[in-house]
């Protein structure tokens, strides 16, 4: 492409760096991604099986993996929290058929290269709450009866995602990785990092948005059209919408832990300050949970006014 020309597109909360190639016909992006940070190998592999169950991945036009530079479809830049509050049920509509259609692949799928979100992965992520929220942010140390308390909520949320129904989770499926295209939107990004997991994960990820709050009543009018996609595409048991709500809070509530640590390593570690913005919103889905399931009174008499520091 001897006349092209590079503008920045993008950075993520990863070490991969995003360029615009623009020529005299059409623009791509350009990916660098470290080889000894990023699995360039992984994301080609996951891109083509999700184009496979019709899931618009950005095309992969040319890939030099020992380097880490991929030249991808270039997927625009209109992202569904740009415009999701002008036509939220339509666009929630279009991104629920592709999460139905993700949700298809086979867990044995790619050479068995899409790992599992399994116990320790879990556990691992939860711990990012107490090391980088708790005792990085706000500079605390646990007593040994607030240990004991967060042992017991993470085993029971470990035990909440572990059995529910598995299916592939893109683990950020929400509005800053949602592309709206004029093909098969919403264009899908990001997704490098999918693996087996629970049901509701990506369910909470975009309506319990980090980037964009929704009142409840919303969510759940939403959870009921997904339910009624899921039980007529997918291939799974039957479950009551009173199951689903629940596996969506509690899977929400390990999700958003370990956000706030995620969130907080980010500044504190990688000099990306502005994520501490975000804080609140999730700070607020964490309240919310407690307040909703009896079963976290002690969770919430232990860390919510730590939590409810992180609103302000």
């Amino acid at each position: 492409m001897p006349d092209a020309r590079l503008s920045v597109a993008s950075a993520d909360a990863s070490f991969r760096r995003y360029f615009r190639v623009h020529t005299a016909q059409q623009s791509y992006i350009l990916m660098d991604a470290p080889p000894d940070k990023e699995n360039s190998s992984l994301f080609v592999t996951i891109a083509q099986a999700l184009s496979r169950l019709d899931v618009h991945a950005p095309t992969i036009y040319a890939a030099d993996l020992e380097l880490g530079f991929l030249l991808l479809e270039d997927l625009g830049d209109r992202t569904y929290l740009d415009e999701l509050k002008d036509e939220p049920n339509k666009l929630y509509s279009d991104a629920l058929a592709a999460l139905v259609k993700l949700q298809h692949g086979e867990i044995n799928s790619t050479n068995n290269t899409i790992e599992t979100y399994d116990k320790n992965r879990l556990q691992s992520e939860m711990d990012l709450f107490e090391d980088w929220f708790i005792k990085r942010h706000l500079g605390l140390n646990l007593q040994p009866a607030q240990v004991a308390t967060l042992g017991r909520i993470q085993r029971y949320l470990i035990d909440t995602c572990l059995t529910q129904p598995q299916v592939w989770v893109h683990r950020d499926f929400h509005s800053r990785n949602l592309m709206i295209t004029d093909r098969n939107s919403p264009g899908v990004i990001d997704f490098q990092d999918l693996v087996v997991g629970p049901l509701a994960y990506d369910l909470a990820s975009i309506f319990k948005d980090c980037y964009i709050a929704w009142p409840r009543s919303r969510q759940l009018t939403w959870l009921r059209e997904y339910q009624q996609l899921a039980n007529d595409m997918l291939d799974l048991p039957q479950f009551s919408f009173d199951e689903l709500v629940r596996w969506y809070d509690l899977t929400g509530l390990q999700r958003h832990l370990k956000v706030l640590g995620i969130f907080c390593r980010l500044n504190y570690r990688d000099n990306k300050p502005n994520y501490l913005n975000d804080l609140p919103m999730v700070a607020n889905y964490v309240i919310e949970v407690i307040d909703l399931y009896p079963e976290l009174q002690e969770f919430g008499l232990h860390f919510r006014p730590m939590i409810e520091s992180a609103t302000a």
